[in-house]
C-alpha cells in the first residue's frame, strides 16, 4: 500500500477531500519525524510506538571485497507494534491461510 492508497481510503472514510487528507497525513508524518529527531518516542495506543534505538559500533564485512569495515555507532528509528495489533494481524493471516488452503 502506498501513501496515495492511504490518502484515498482515509478521504473516503472521513469525507475530507484528498487534498485535505494528504495535508493531514503529511502533518502527521512531519510530527513523527520531528519527534524522532529530538529523541522522543511517539506512542499510538493500540497501534504501536515509533522509537529510536542506538546500535553499537561493530565490524562488518564488505561482501564485494571481503574487507573488514568498521561501522560506527548509529541511532536508528524502529517501530514496535502493539501486542493487540500483532494478535489481530496474526489471527487474520491465519484465517486467510486456512481459507486459502481449502480452495
Amino acid at each position: 500500500m502506498r501513501k496515495s492508497d492511504i490518502v484515498d481510503q482515509v478521504a473516503s472514510a472521513t469525507g475530507l477531500t484528498k487534498l485535505e487528507t494528504e495535508a493531514v497525513i503529511d502533518g502527521f508524518l512531519l510530527t513523527v519525524t520531528n519527534a524522532l529527531k529530538h529523541g522522543e518516542s511517539v506512542d499510538l495506543r493500540g497501534f504501536g510506538a515509533f522509537k529510536i534505538r542506538r546500535r553499537a559500533p561493530r565490524l562488518a564485512r564488505n561482501p564485494k571485497s571481503g574487507e573488514r569495515v568498521r561501522v560506527p555507532e548509529q541511532n536508528v528509528p524502529v517501530f514496535v507494534i502493539a501486542r493487540g495489533l500483532r494478535r489481530e494481524i496474526d489471527d487474520a493471516m491465519r484465517t486467510r491461510d486456512l481459507i486459502g488452503a481449502d480452495n
